[in-house]
């Protein structure tokens, strides 16, 4: 039976205004998964008033670090109770593996744990000591929440993208409009029957399903929304930072990436060659991190690649649902053309498919949006191939001649979201780690991020850092108090240089 979704504006849920209502699609076997109310601007106003509401004159923003605290946490301990039963509904909607999707819900619930935690560790207000001689003034630095936040998060991970969006700012006292990705709505909506159970207060969390150029759009040009948290393509990022100039407000972007995956000389093959298909192979490359380029020395190609290639003919595509299956779909129709558009335009520029490149025609996967494990050879870094996010599992292999040229291909990209380094000697390996132009590098390992470190990209790969404390401190604005402690005007700097003594005269009564 197909659920239905309402909206969930100010702790209930409501239909959208116009009644309209869309459906999402289950990846693997295109049958409707479920109906969600079709929320637009009618609707992003009545949630973005909710949070302004619960901001300005709700509890929300003035309680303690540990009464948010707790009230963060009690949503994970429910994420953890419900994971079980929740797990099919994210393969469901969304594509993902079993075993991705049960990785999720386990990061998600410790994720919100770490953020909730940090509503009780950050200094929200601290003495900023040696800025004047004892007994001239106090100083202090205040951390105060930024406002009504608008969080538009993607379809690859949508458990843990809305909680990337919630926990920082939940801790640092904000309210929240979140918009889901149209594809994959369903764990957004399931998020928040378990906060509607938890009691947050109501319009603390708004959640309004839609499409990205109706209640997305709404949004970010809501007048009364203080900031914009975004994940998604290079391309609505930009679109989203001119919208936010016309009233100046914040933003923080993270945006597309075409990671470069650097195999040295001296680099094990019985990591580095497992650990490269990981990386660009990993939720069938819907990865914004996806180790998509492959730089391997030139001098030892011919055994990089034969083993690659092999290795990866043994990737298991199937159904979502089954533990065994490595790969499966890709999240819709429409992605699923946009990957095989460019698997074309490798092959007509000259790449050399060395494997896949085509929509499986098996048993059982006929349905699905599926591709092939793809991997191109003989590319060059100025290939579209090497240059675009397919955002779908096709590897670029491109060789080098020396760690310089490594380096240099590698930073020859508008993007710098991640990258990685495979080498025995940590040393050598952690240098060239260095001169990457990319906000993460992991050496002899890939994809893991850690909600205690800062993540987020360099270039066009987007603005500001989720994760870490740098995430909660993206969510409030910074205020410097200074309370005098002279007491008296004649001991004023600028007594004798702004108001003479001649010509004024303090008088009581």
């Amino acid at each position: 039976m197909t659920r239905d979704y309402q909206l969930f504006i100010n702790g209930e849920f409501v239909p959208a205004v116009s009644g309209e209502t869309f459906e999402s699609i289950n990846p693997y076997n295109q049958e409707v998964v479920a109906c969600f109310a079709r929320g637009k601007d009618a609707d992003i106003d009545k949630a973005v008033k909710a949070a302004r509401k619960a901001f300005e004159e709700g509890p929300w923003s003035r309680l303690s670090g540990q009464e948010r605290c707790d009230y963060i946490i009690n949503l994970a301990d429910k994420i953890s109770e419900k994971s079980k039963e929740l797990l099919p509904f994210e393969v469901a909607d969304s594509g993902s593996t079993f075993k991705k999707a049960k990785g999720d819900f386990w990061l998600a619930a410790n994720q919100l744990k770490y953020f909730g935690h940090l509503a009780t560790t950050t200094k929200f207000e601290e003495i900023l000591e040696d800025l004047s001689k004892p007994g001239v003034s106090k100083n202090y630095l205040l951390r105060e929440p930024i406002g009504v936040c608008g969080q538009i998060i993607p379809w690859n991970f949508p458990l843990m993208m809305a909680i990337w969006k919630l926990g920082p700012a939940l801790a640092a006292g904000c309210t929240v409009v979140l918009k889901p990705a149209e594809e994959t709505p369903l764990s957004a909506m399931e998020l928040a029957k378990l906060i509607q159970e938890v009691g947050f207060p109501p319009g603390v969390v708004n959640i309004v399903t839609g499409y990205g150029e109706e209640a997305g759009a709404a949004l970010v040009a809501h007048p009364n929304v203080d900031k914009v948290a975004f994940t998604g393509s290079t391309e609505i990022g930009r679109h989203i930072m001119s919208e936010a100039a016309c009233n100046m407000k914040r933003v923080t972007l993270e945006c597309g990436g075409k990671s470069a995956n650097i195999i040295l000389e001296d680099a094990d093959p019985d990591i580095a060659i497992d650990g490269s298909l990981y990386a660009a192979f990993f939720h069938g490359g819907q990865c914004c991190t996806a180790g998509s380029r492959l730089l391997i020395p030139a001098s030892q190609k011919e055994q990089w690649v034969e083993q690659l290639v092999e290795r990866a003919r043994q990737i298991q595509l199937g159904n979502p649902m089954d533990k065994n299956t490595d790969l499966g779909p890709l999240v819709s129709q429409k992605q699923l053309n946009r990957v095989l558009s460019y698997i074309e335009k490798g092959k007509s520029e000259g790449a050399k498919l060395l494997l896949g490149g085509q929509k499986p025609s098996s048993e059982g996967l006929e349905k699905g949006f599926f591709v092939e494990p793809t991997i191109f050879g003989e590319v060059n870094n100025k290939m579209t191939i090497a240059q675009e996010e397919i955002f779908g599992p096709v590897l670029s292999i491109i060789p080098y001649q020396t760690e310089a040229e490594a380096v240099q291909i590698a930073n020859d990209s508008i993007y710098g979201l991640a990258g990685g380094v495979w080498g025995r000697d940590t040393e050598r390996a952690f240098a060239m780690a260095k001169q990457l132009r990319t906000g993460t590098v992991w050496v002899n390992e890939y994809h893991l991020i850690s909600e205690k470190a800062p993540f987020g990209g360099y270039k066009q790969s987007g603005i500001g850092r989720e994760m870490g404390p740098e995430s909660l401190y993206e969510y409030t604005e910074t205020k410097h108090i200074y309370v005098d402690e002279l007491g008296s005007r004649e001991k004023k700097f600028w007594y004798d240089t702004l108001i003479k003594p001649s010509s004024y005269s303090a008088t009581t009564s």
